[in-house]
């Protein structure tokens, strides 16, 4: 599959999940509002995440893949499959293991996380109860990451990019219906999660099986291969679990501040997370296999031609993203999130919240192109390093901001700050171990095309400020303005950036319809042996 349409599989499902989700969030904001319940289904919400990033997306799915990508080629399908079974018994016992702990030590667990709440015994009372819901989660999103790998490994993207939108779907069915079953609105949110896990897990196993890749139970076993995932998991988990710790002083620092702190950080992440995860994560998970078959192949040229293309996508796509976040911040939040219990004083926290976010979206989604480069060549211990600084930078960063803006009630504002910039540090410190190496270097077309890009993208920022006030009326006007206005300010951004990055020569309307193409099966190529170049 060429290198561009896994990526546009990924992302397309992607976004339909990302709207989804802000259906949800609507949902949330509506019901909740940003005060003591939103904050403690949040922390309950975001406890199980910590732990599957982790567990699953973090270190597993980075070793695994690559791992079952080279059996697969090496030593047939039987093989692979063994090994995949293998692994799943290994990962299902810890799984277990780690759910029975938390469910057990929970209060603890949130102490620790949260200590903010211990001061408010209601909130922290119900954050505890939300998490024990949530918590299960995370055994099924983990055996849903391991499938997934499989079929990322056998580069069937589709199934495994559309498993997010039963999280979606079963979440706003559980915000709906909450007042049949569950005590509140959180409770039924809580049970969403819950239940979602169970469903993602389910789908990709008949998909799986479908496939005829079906995975027998198997005793647990530490064999060679099983040793080996496991010594490669370890660094990686390392760095996961050093992001994670960003993420838990984060949400420590913000229990700090007063109620609806962690609320405004978590809706406008969620936000900065619609082209985080549309382009971000689609180009790491589309790369990794391809990668690591060029690189096992010895094909470096075509693999580094793909990291520069992957590149390219990653700017082009998230420059504008960035800039038209920051400059309709206040809008976007106010058109999507400002009724039931979500007020004005809240749209303008979050607002503030998703600019500074904004500023290192660009930055989050490059980490997500250069992370490949290290783990394709079964490298997982250089990120870690990197990681540590960033961890340290972070924590500092975070809770300096925090103190000279809390005064302003913008301490919130701080932590968002932190991220954005501990972001741009960790991608260009991963840049620049890779071209130190002779991994990774800028070609002449990906140098030629990024300031256009970046010009493009400011000049669209511009237009957009100066429509978004000519529409200031309709701004503060009923919600059916409120949409029609933002509905036609980003219809314009996107035809001035459309139109400046063409003209300005950031990039090419036929070559990028060129690059969706399947590659014909019959134009076989050394840096192919499946049929055609993975992107000419």
């Amino acid at each position: 599959m060429a290198l561009m349409r896994a990526i546009t599989t990924v992302g397309g499902f992607t976004l339909i999940s990302r709207v989804l989700g802000f259906g949800r969030d609507m949902l949330l904001a509506a019901f909740l509002g940003a005060g003591p319940v939103a904050d403690a289904f949040v922390v309950a919400f975001k406890l199980p995440n910590l732990f599957r990033r982790l567990f699953a997306e973090g270190a597993f799915s980075a070793a695994f893949v690559p791992m079952f990508a080279r059996k697969l080629a090496g030593e047939g399908k039987e093989a692979a499959r063994a090994f995949a079974e293998q692994a799943q018994a290994a990962l299902l016992v810890a799984l277990i293991v780690v759910v029975l702990l938390a469910e057990v030590f929970m209060p603890w667990a949130l102490a620790l996380i949260a200590p903010g709440f211990t001061d408010e015994p209601d909130k922290f009372a119900l954050a505890v109860e939300l998490a024990r819901i949530t918590f299960p989660y995370l055994l099924f999103v983990s055996l849903v990451s391991l499938v997934g790998g499989v079929l990322n490994g056998l580069e069937r993207f589709a199934a495994t990019s559309a498993t997010p939108v039963f999280l979606n779907l079963v979440m706003i069915a559980g915000l709906a219906g909450w007042q049949w079953y569950a005590p509140s609105a959180a409770h039924g949110a809580a049970w969403g999660v819950a239940v979602a896990g169970l469903a993602q897990m389910v789908w990709l196993y008949l998909v799986m099986r479908a496939a005829g890749f079906g995975l027998r139970l198997r005793r647990p076993r530490l064999t060679p291969e099983v040793k080996r995932l496991l010594v490669l998991m370890l660094p990686v988990a390392l760095g996961a679990g050093i992001y994670q710790v960003n993420v838990v002083v984060d949400i420590a620092i913000a229990s700090f501040l007063p109620s609806g702190a962690v609320s405004y950080l978590y809706y406008a992440d969620r936000l900065n997370q619609l082209p985080l995860g549309v382009v971000g994560i689609a180009i790491g998970t589309a790369l990794l296999p391809i990668l690591a078959r060029q690189i096992r192949s010895g094909d470096i040229a075509a693999a580094q031609h793909n990291q520069n293309r992957a590149l390219e996508v990653a700017l082009l796509l998230t420059l504008p993203a960035a800039v038209a976040l920051a400059a309709l911040a206040h809008p976007i939040i106010q058109v999507l999130f400002e009724r039931g219990a979500f007020g004005a004083v809240e749209v303008a926290a979050t607002a503030a919240a998703l600019a500074a976010y904004a500023v290192g979206l660009p930055a989050h989604v490059l980490v997500k192109v250069f992370t490949p480069g290290y783990f394709a060549r079964e490298d997982t211990v250089s990120p870690v390093r990197i990681a540590i600084g960033c961890m340290i930078g972070n924590a500092v960063l975070a809770g300096a901001f925090m103190l000279a803006l809390r005064p302003y009630d913008l301490g919130h504002l701080g932590i968002a700050l932190a991220t954005s910039l501990t972001g741009w540090i960790n991608a260009l410190l991963l840049a620049r171990g890779l071209a130190k190496r002779g991994h990774f270097r800028i070609d002449a077309r990906a140098r030629k095309r990024i300031w256009p890009m970046l010009a493009a993208s400011l000049t669209m920022g511009a237009a957009l400020v100066g429509l978004a006030g000519l529409l200031s009326d309709w701004f503060a006007g009923p919600e059916h303005l409120r949409i029609v206005a933002l509905a036609l300010v980003v219809a314009a951004g996107l035809a001035v950036y459309g139109l400046g990055a063409q003209l300005m020569g950031a990039m090419d309307l036929r070559e990028l319809k060129g690059l969706l193409r399947r590659p014909p099966r019959a134009a076989a190529s050394p840096s192919d042996p499946a049929g055609g170049p993975d992107l000419t």
